[in-house]
């Protein structure tokens, strides 16, 4: 499996100072934001910071026509950001970036898979807009991505989410395994494009990767 890897250059002590090589394999983190957001909205930049802090690369990838999305053109270019998936690559969806995710495990040959995927305020269905039919053609296929997370999901939500029900964390939870967190009065997760005050931090999507990315497969 292909790997990706930081290359740290160091010195022998002895006289003849000879550089050499150690290998370390780097976890990635790719989040994508929701309908209307930007790689800089609410809680992104925080996120990305705290995660690079603690040895992470991260990538949040600006969706084309974030207020008109469409599947056809998110898609590809999540699979860009990706680049080669494997087992050291963990996916965070905020809302619509969440079945935009999905559609792309579906779609992933078996016995390829990412290490884990962390579901802000996620859904599996269109929600009753107009904007989100074309992402849901056809019915996501839960039990298809379930394996392709090989140490499983998290799903966040909010006790009061004027957009998604918590019912759509239930039934995630239902079809692809692991653990769900439900959260008081946390809204959508997000800020002035939802007419909500801004969720600028998010420590449980810190601790979600994290747990995810030790081997604790949440399920």
């Amino acid at each position: 499996m292909l790997k990706r890897a930081v290359l740290d250059e160091k010195k022998h002590t002895s006289s003849r100072l000879r550089p050499y090589v150690i290998m370390r394999y780097m976890k990635r983190v790719i989040i994508v934001h929701c309908w209307g957001g930007t790689p800089d909205y609410c809680w992104y930049p925080w996120a990305k910071k705290e995660l690079e802090a603690k040895g992470f690369q991260v990538t949040v990838p600006a969706m084309p026509e974030t207020d008109e999305p469409k599947l056809a053109a998110w898609l590809p270019q999540l699979a860009q950001a990706i680049g080669t998936p494997d087992e050291e690559t963990y996916l965070v969806g905020h809302s619509l970036g969440c079945p935009t995710i999905m559609r792309y495990l579906e779609q992933l040959p078996d016995g390829v898979r990412v290490g884990g995927v962390i579901f802000v305020a996620g859904f599996d269905n269109d929600l009753g807009f107009e904007e989100l039919k074309n992402f849901f053609q056809t019915p996501l296929n839960l039990s298809q991505i379930r394996p392709k997370a090989a140490r499983g999901f998290y799903n966040l939500h909010s006790d009061n989410d004027q957009y998604v029900p918590v019912e759509n964390s239930k039934n995630l939870q239902a079809g692809l395994g692991g653990e769900a967190v439900i959260l008081h009065n946390m809204g959508h997760f997000s800020g002035p494009v939802d007419n909500e005050a801004s969720c600028t931090e998010l420590p449980e999507v810190i601790t979600a990767v994290e747990q995810l990315s030790k081997g604790g497969e949440a399920i």
